[in-house]
């Protein structure tokens, strides 16, 4: 029987993501001049971010997604002066459903996918907005908190505690996540193929009518996307073409992923986000994962590839916004390649453990510069 939830237990885990997603807000609001209803609901984002880095640490899950929440792309999300309290009131009612069951059910994450049921039902009856970038945003942070806690339950570090089957709410809560994250844009697809090959990695046996629903909805997504990206006036116009004039649709292109100025300009998208340094960070990053933790390096990297090629197709301004879930999983390895410097800096300098656990998060802190620089000016 699982143990009830106590106040110290729900602290020691979730306290930091708290703490980010309190900090992210102040920044939104203060910095930002961001509404406080719209800056809340980038703030339940940016905890969704830290719970995903959350096992590396406190002070790394903190400052790695306050990094992610000052990134241009993340940032450009921020400001805007129309007051929303329909939204307000839909976060306060998911918020409270998402309490009462976990305190008195006992079964926390259940109250969670709960409050975002309700949450993304009542948003698309009152506001009749579906396609919200906010909440897409909201459904892939927590979706790959969910897809990088299963991972590290079911394949712990090989010189680790033993591996142990996924919970309830991992299972449970990434279907439910996959199928409001598709209804609500049928981008959410790119993300599918690495949460079921992260169902898969997990040695952990899901019922058929599992599979069948997430199937469901990975159809649902797919044909969503060729009705919402894929125009045949654009899909075979010539791409060459497309960039000597300049063109921007929000549609995709079908020969973009040969060109080398698509590719140039996907690189320079990610760069500005997190700087070179963040840049060659997420690449040591994500050779350690691929060495410590393969599945979880192989399943971001699946993700990331996915929206990647999207990246390359597609030729709308937004694109940086719409590859937000590309850049969280940048922030998974730039954060790991941190953590995976202070590990060897512990090891090169015995005796000074607790100095080097110190020096570790600051690491972070010329990337955090670099960025609030950007914001500022």
């Amino acid at each position: 029987m699982m143990e009830r939830l106590t106040l110290k237990t729900s602290l020691a885990n979730g306290g930091p993501s708290l703490l980010a997603g309190i900090l992210s807000l102040l920044c939104f609001v203060v910095i930002g001049q961001t509404p406080l209803i719209r800056a809340l609901g980038l703030a339940v984002s940016i905890v969704g971010v830290s719970l995903a880095l959350r096992r590396f640490g406190s002070a790394l899950a903190i400052l790695g997604s306050l990094a992610f929440a000052l990134s241009p792309a993340f940032w450009s999300q921020t400001g805007g002066t129309t007051p929303e309290p329909v939204i307000g009131i839909l976060l306060v009612v998911a918020l409270v459903i998402g309490t009462v069951l976990v305190w008195n059910r006992q079964i926390p994450f259940l109250g969670l996918a709960a409050g975002m049921i309700v949450f993304a039902l009542l948003f698309w009856t009152l506001t009749g907005t579906p396609r919200s970038l906010r909440l897409t945003t909201i459904f892939s942070a927590w979706t790959l908190y969910l897809l990088i806690d299963a991972l590290l339950t079911a394949n712990p570090r090989p010189d680790g505690p033993g591996a142990n089957p996924l919970r309830p709410y991992h299972t449970l809560g990434l279907l439910v996540l996959v199928a409001v994250g598709v209804l609500n844009d049928p981008l959410f697809t790119l993300l599918t193929p690495a949460v079921l090959l992260g169902l898969s990695l997990s040695r952990t046996t899901v019922p058929g009518w599992y599979w069948a629903i997430m199937i469901a909805f990975v159809l649902v997504g797919i044909r969503g996307i060729i009705v919402q990206y894929i125009d045949t006036g654009w899909w075979l116009f010539p791409v060459d073409q497309a960039e000597a004039l300049n063109i921007r649709v929000p549609y995709t292109m079908a020969g973009a992923w040969q060109q080398g100025s698509r590719w140039v300009y996907l690189i320079q998208l990610v760069v500005n986000q997190f700087t070179l340094l963040g840049t060659i960070l997420s690449i040591v990053g994500l050779a350690r994962l691929a060495r410590w933790y393969p599945p979880v390096g192989i399943v971001t990297l699946v993700a990331y590839a996915a929206y990647a090629l999207f990246g390359l197709l597609y030729f709308g301004n937004d694109s940086p916004v719409l590859l937000l879930p590309m850049l969280m999983i940048q922030m998974v390895w730039i954060t790991y390649a941190i953590l995976a410097l202070g590990q060897w800096l512990e090891k090169s300098f015995k005796g000074n453990g607790r100095i080097v656990r110190w020096v570790t998060p600051a690491l972070f802190v010329p990337l955090l510069m670099a960025l609030l620089q950007q914001i500022i000016v």
